[in-house]
């Protein structure tokens, strides 16, 4: 499919209307954000060997303590590993194709292992950065949510400071499990509804350490919104304002990162206000769409924002949900 010239250079002045920190052209560079949350959008940073491919980025992206970028694909490589650069190191995970969608990094003693959760496999796990399998956990059967397996679809795991972790079943029944350091159920609470303390799509989760105590946080994302829990579950506050589909977080000291499925990604500080958008869409036929393929992307702007991570020089990487795979770097420059 060859773009249409005149919708091309339509979206780009939209773009540069709405966002003036953009520049466009194939030589210029291309700046996003503003203040201390500026960056410049690396084009083509993902560089893939002869006959290896993304196929669907319906996953996220986690950074190891070696600098190594690791995101998730739908193709027999669930695990794609890149350096700071862009080149392709390895990828693993062939029975994990198809749904490997959420990922977290964590060190056990000197060892750094990842947890991925499968909505079609209807599982979670443990592996080694390499992809040897430690544990697999199958649905949480004492919440009591659950008539069968089938029913749970988790999209997203996060670890608090004490070792606990909270699986969000995103895809499923809405719910949010609660399991202890040695990967033991301990409680759930949400379901589907629209009140405070339900759900519906609680997509991502992150255990927000700003404020005096942690606190759990889900993009609650098919109601537009971010709410805050205790770490045993009680809720606490809720954010529904500048969302559009909050898909996934990062942290990096005050400010929370969000993939926001529809077109952006939005910065938060340490009291929620928006610090910037970056890469918004000014084209909402080209938001949070899954099938639009390369000739229509636009560099500077995103589609479908699906996970986000800060590395440790505060550089920015995006996974967005397109069926043919992008991920991006915004090398971070102020």
């Amino acid at each position: 499919m060859v773009i249409d010239r005149r919708s091309f250079i339509k979206a780009g002045l939209a773009a540069a209307i709405l966002s003036p920190r953009i520049a466009f052209g194939r030589d210029e560079r291309i700046l996003l954000g503003e203040g201390r949350h500026r960056y410049e959008w690396i084009r083509n940073w993902a560089k893939l060997p002869d006959g290896v491919r993304f196929g669907n980025t319906h996953g996220t992206v986690v950074i190891d303590s070696h600098g190594r970028i690791l995101m998730n694909t739908d193709s027999e490589n669930a695990v794609m590993i890149f350096d700071a650069d862009g080149k392709y190191i390895k990828g693993w995970g062939r029975e994990w194709k198809g749904g490997s969608h959420g990922m977290m990094i964590r060190k056990d003693g000197n060892t750094e292992f990842v947890y991925i959760t499968h909505h079609s496999r209807h599982q979670f796990a443990k592996f080694t950065l390499d992809g040897e399998e430690v544990w697999v956990k199958d649905y949480p059967v004492q919440s009591g949510a659950y008539k069968e397996a089938a029913e749970f679809r988790p999209t997203s795991i996060a670890f608090a400071p004490n070792g606990h972790f909270y699986v969000a079943d995103g895809y499923g029944k809405h719910w949010v499990h609660q399991y202890d350091a040695k990967a033991e159920y301990v409680r759930s609470w949400g379901g589907e509804g629209t009140e405070p303390g339900k759900f519906k799509t609680p997509h991502g989760i992150w255990v927000d350490t700003r404020g005096s105590a942690p606190a759990v946080l889900v993009a609650d994302r098919a109601n537009h919104r971010l709410q805050w829990f205790t770490l045993d579950g009680k809720y606490l506050k809720m954010m529904d304002q500048n969302l559009r589909l909050p898909s996934g977080f990062d942290q990096r000291g005050d400010d929370i990162a969000i993939a926001d499925l529809a077109g952006r990604v939005t910065i938060l500080g340490k009291d929620n206000s928006v610090v910037t958008h970056l890469g918004d869409n000014p084209d909402p036929e080209k938001r949070a769409k899954n099938p639009i393929p390369p000739e229509q992307w636009v560099d500077g702007l995103f589609i479908s924002p699906h996970g986000v991570r800060w590395d440790k020089e505060g550089n920015l990487y995006v996974e967005e949900w397109l069926s043919t795979g992008r991920i991006t770097k915004l090398r971070r420059i102020s």
